[in-house]
């Protein structure tokens, strides 16, 4: 009785084992790249995130004061770790208000200290502003541009979108 295998069968268990080695590997590898590269998107879209959000708070705390449609005006707003920077709003369009154009028991526009009675805003204009912020950060390099329309009425006089 021959006890020792065929010749042509040594070291394939060795063959097969190396190959599935070699495949479990590059399975690994592949794992780990995706992954790498999935967590710079995520970061990457959190930093973005940030910069717009840093953006809105900017342009939220610009238009806190009716004071920059009065003079608009380019500013820049420190909102750590981010500075914004904040275009001269630029009028888009204005509406005279005409007094007494509302039937309803609720006038146009309510004006404080007006005539008792009246309510009506005669030399007040409604104006519609678009306000831009940019954030620019060096330290990520990460870019966001917002954009913002805003309702306001004002004085006509000084005109308001001359």
């Amino acid at each position: 009785m021959n006890t020792h295998p065929p010749r042509s069968q040594q070291g394939a268990t060795l063959v097969v084992g190396l190959i599935m080695l070699v495949l479990i590997t590059l399975m690994v590898t592949s794992a780990f790249t995706l992954s790498t590269s999935n967590l710079k998107s995520v970061g990457n879209m959190q930093v973005r995130e940030e910069a717009i959000a840093a953006a809105n708070v900017a342009i939220e705390r610009t238009i806190s004061s009716d004071a920059i449609f009065f003079a608009p005006a380019a500013s820049t707003v420190s909102i750590p770790p981010y500075s914004v920077t904040i275009a001269a709003p630029v009028c888009v369009a204005s509406i005279e208000i005409k007094s007494g154009t509302s039937a309803d028991s609720n006038p146009n526009v309510l004006i404080e200290g007006g005539p008792s009675g009246s309510g009506s805003a005669a030399g007040y204009k409604i104006t519609y502003w678009d306000i831009s912020a940019i954030v620019d950060d060096t330290t990520t390099g990460a870019r966001a541009e917002v954009h913002q329309g805003i309702k306001i009425t004002l004085p006509s006089s000084p005109d308001p979108c001359a």
